[in-house]
């Protein structure tokens, strides 16, 4: 199965060109995990760094889970692969850890986003706060830092398949 991606129109309005561009991202992560074990996604970018495609699929799961439900919406469902104890935890697996579980996580967080996003305009400010500052952030700043987010760990995921197996790409 080949992962699909579609860039925002280029005329689109604001908020369709915001959504656009994260989910575009995401579909990005997804295409480079794409046809790879669990070993595989596993495999770390380069010793001593613990850096993986599965990794870094589970800290999006925890990316997404903190900005959309923690900061905007005010809901701490709590961490999923971290703690205060490992703070990298979702970097840090095991053989018990599989795709399987990390994409559902994933997927369940990314829909969990959506349907909070749906219910703020770009300019409301959010209900809760993050965990390093006790400023309010609007919908339009936590989508632009989703874009970032994903599109600066993208390009890990780049050199972590090219590493893998040699497929390169955008």
């Amino acid at each position: 199965m080949t992962i699909e991606r579609t860039e925002p129109a280029t005329d689109a309005g604001e908020r369709a060109m915001l959504e656009g561009w994260l989910d575009y991202h995401r579909r990005t992560l997804e295409s480079k995990c794409e046809g790879l074990d669990d070993a595989q996604l596993r495999t770390a970018s380069v010793e001593p760094s613990e850096l993986s495609l599965l990794g870094l699929v589970r800290h999006m799961t925890e990316v997404e889970r903190g900005w959309f439900r923690k900061v905007l919406a005010d809901d701490d469902a709590g961490p999923l692969y971290y703690s205060d104890e490992d703070p990298d935890g979702e970097f840090h697996l095991t053989e018990a850890d599989t795709w399987d579980e990390a994409y559902a996580a994933w997927q369940a967080e990314i829909a969990v986003a959506r349907d909070n996003a749906a219910r703020f305009a770009l300019d409301d400010t959010s209900k809760g706060r993050s965990r390093l500052t006790d400023t309010p952030f609007n919908l339009r700043w936590i989508y632009t830092h989703m874009i970032e987010e994903y599109a600066r760990h993208n390009g890990h995921a780049d050199l972590i398949r090219e590493r893998i197996d040699g497929a390169t790409g955008d």
